[in-house]
């Protein structure tokens, strides 16, 4: 059974939201303020933190800043707040993905299911390491590491760097990409995969082989371009890889 914690001052809402999800195997705990909810996820762990933006103690987009500085874990922002503007920000804050209220609860389970979808569906026996620059990719802790540094990465950034790693030199086109991350289909006014990658750049900045390695293709989508060759073996027997960076020089 999958445990969820709602931060969200609604409590008629959390109650309906509680019942109608406990009919699909989840578990939903529930916080009213964001002091309480903060303190629940640093002391118990959750496969997910629905989060709404707007709380009577707290910012939500500042407490989601806050979960990030010690957790990785799946955020999904809600809020009446549904504009272009309000979801980008949320987004670009950290969030995984974000739904305006009101909405139907089966879209929120849909979308929570992507999520998880995407978390088991690539927690294989595999791990790529980088043995020049020292960066490490394990996919089954779904972390990656540089000078033993972890990169604070989201479940989103993870599978979209994992992607990249896995098609070096090849354009990957939004349409594509939106359906295996998300999930879902593409809607050219749904901006959530640009930031997302806007936010995988930016944490790859500190990885100098792989700063300013994806690069924008105009109408069609991103390319994954090192600065140095790859080289990729596969052991088929562990079901693993080792990806290998070479200095061209």
């Amino acid at each position: 059974m999958k445990s969820i914690l709602i931060i969200d001052d609604d409590i008629d809402f959390c109650n309906s939201l509680r019942d109608y999800l406990s009919m699909h195997s989840i578990d939903l705990r529930m916080q009213h303020d964001g002091a309480a909810g903060l303190a629940l996820l640093q002391t118990e762990e959750f496969d997910m933190a629905l989060l709404d933006v707007m709380l009577p103690d707290a910012d939500g987009l500042e407490l989601m800043s806050h979960i990030r500085s010690f957790s990785s874990m799946s955020i999904f922002m809600i809020s009446a707040l549904g504009d272009e503007a309000a979801r980008i920000v949320g987004l670009d804050k950290g969030a995984d993905d974000y739904l305006p209220k009101p909405f139907n609860p089966r879209e929120l389970l849909a979308r929570m299911r992507a999520i998880w979808r995407r978390t088991e569906t690539t927690s294989t026996d595999a791990s790529a390491q980088n043995a020049a620059s020292d960066f490490t990719l394990h996919r089954e802790a779904r972390e990656a590491y540089y000078d033993g540094r972890r990169l604070p990465l989201t479940e989103v950034e993870f599978m979209l760097l994992s992607i990249f790693l896995d098609s070096p030199g090849a354009v990957l086109v939004r349409e594509d990409l939106v359906a295996r991350v998300f999930q879902r289909s593409f809607n050219p006014l749904d901006r959530s995969l640009d930031v997302h990658i806007c936010r995988l750049r930016k944490k790859l900045d500190i990885v100098p082989e792989l700063g300013s390695s994806i690069k924008t293709i105009r109408n069609a989508g991103y390319l994954f371009s090192p600065e140095v060759g790859l080289r990729v073996q596969a052991n088929s027997r562990q079901n693993s890889w080792r990806m290998s960076v070479l200095d061209q020089h």
